[in-house]
C-alpha cells in the first residue's frame, strides 16, 4: 500500500509515468477504472479548487465520492481525528483524502488506516499535488525543463506549495529563485532576493503565491496594498518579457496578480487547474488501481 504525503513519495521515473498518464487523460482517453471504488475527503480547512479537483478526478474515473463535513462531525462533539479516521476506516473506503491546518496529520494518520492517504494539505508542510499539476503544466510548455529558471514569489516561509515545489522542481533540475521580504523567507540555500523587477527578466516561469495571513503570529505588513506594492504581478512589471505565469489559487487580485496580467496569454493559472483535474486522475489511479 503507498500514500501521497509529499513529493518524494514518487520517484522521478514514476512522475514521469505519472505525467504520460495525465495526458492520455487530458486527450480525453479513459474508462471508469475506479467504479465500485470508494474515496473519502476529510478538509479540515476550507476548499475550492483541491477538494472538487479531487471529487471531479474521482468522478471521471467512475469511483463513489463521499465528502466528511467537519462542521457536522462528530469532531465537533469531541471525537479525537484518529477515532474519526478510525470509524472511516472500518467502512473500507479504498482511499482517503486529507487537509489538516496542522503539518504532520496525514503522515500519522497513515499509520491508523488501512488504505491509501493523500495529502490535501497539511498546514506549512506539504501539497504534492499541487506541486505535481505545477510541474506537469511548465512541462507542457518547455520541451525540458532542466535549467529553467523559475522565480517563485511571496509568502514562501508559510506556504506549503512552495515546500513541495521546491523540492519537486529543484529535483528535476530547475533553478528556483525565493523573491520575497525576509519575513516571508525560509531558512535556504537557494538564491534569494527582494527585487522582482529585476528577477523577472532573466526567468522562464514566474510563480506567484497568496500571502497566508491566517499563519502569521503577527501583522507584517499595514496592509496587503502595502505588500502589493512590492510583490504584485503587475503588466508594469512584466513587460514584454517572455515567461509564463502561474499562481495555485486561490488569486487575491491586485494583491499577488492584477487584472491585467491575470487575462494575459502568458497567464496559465486556468490551466492549472484543469491540469489539476488530470495529474489528479492519475495519483487515484496509480494509488488504487
Amino acid at each position: 500500500m503507498r500514500h501521497l504525503i509529499n513529493t518524494k513519495d514518487f520517484s522521478k521515473e514514476e512522475i514521469e509515468k505519472l505525467f504520460e498518464r495525465a495526458k492520455e487523460f487530458k486527450n480525453g482517453s479513459f474508462e471508469h477504472i475506479l467504479k465500485d471504488k470508494l474515496i473519502i475527503t476529510i478538509f479540515f480547512e476550507n476548499s475550492t479548487r483541491t477538494r472538487s479537483s479531487f471529487e471531479v478526478a474521482a468522478k471521471r474515473l467512475g469511483a463513489e465520492v463521499v465528502n466528511l463535513d467537519i462542521s457536522k462531525s462528530s469532531s465537533k462533539k469531541g471525537e479525537t481525528l484518529f477515532d474519526t479516521a478510525a470509524n472511516l476506516d472500518a467502512m473500507e473506503p479504498n482511499a482517503i483524502i486529507v487537509r489538516h491546518k496542522d503539518a504532520g496529520v496525514p503522515k500519522i494518520l497513515s499509520n491508523y488506516i488501512n488504505c491509501p492517504i493523500l495529502n490535501g494539505g497539511d498546514g506549512a508542510h506539504a501539497h504534492p499535488t499541487q506541486a505535481l499539476l505545477d510541474l506537469f503544466t511548465i512541462k507542457e510548455y518547455f520541451d525540458e525543463v532542466e535549467g529553467k529558471k523559475i522565480a517563485i514569489v511571496g509568502d514562501i516561509k508559510n506556504s506549503r506549495v512552495a515546500n513541495s515545489n521546491i523540492e519537486l522542481l529543484t529535483r528535476f533540475g530547475l533553478e528556483v529563485i525565493l523573491v520575497a521580504p525576509p519575513q516571508f523567507l525560509p531558512v535556504t540555500n537557494l538564491q534569494t532576493t527582494y527585487n522582482i523587477r529585476e528577477v523577472i527578466k532573466e526567468v522562464d516561469i514566474v510563480m506567484s503565491l497568496r500571502t497566508q495571513t491566517e499563519r502569521h503570529a503577527n501583522q507584517i505588513y499595514a496592509s496587503l496594498e502595502d505588500y502589493a506594492t512590492d510583490f504584485c504581478i503587475t503588466k508594469e512589471i512584466a513587460k514584454d518579457y517572455d515567461f509564463i505565469l502561474l499562481h495555485p489559487g486561490p488569486v487575491h487580485r491586485n494583491i499577488d496578480i492584477d487584472d491585467e496580467m491575470l487575462s494575459d496569454p502568458r497567464c496559465k493559472v486556468l490551466e492549472q487547474v484543469k491540469n489539476g483535474v488530470y495529474v489528479r486522475m492519475a495519483v487515484l489511479e496509480k494509488l488504487i488501481a
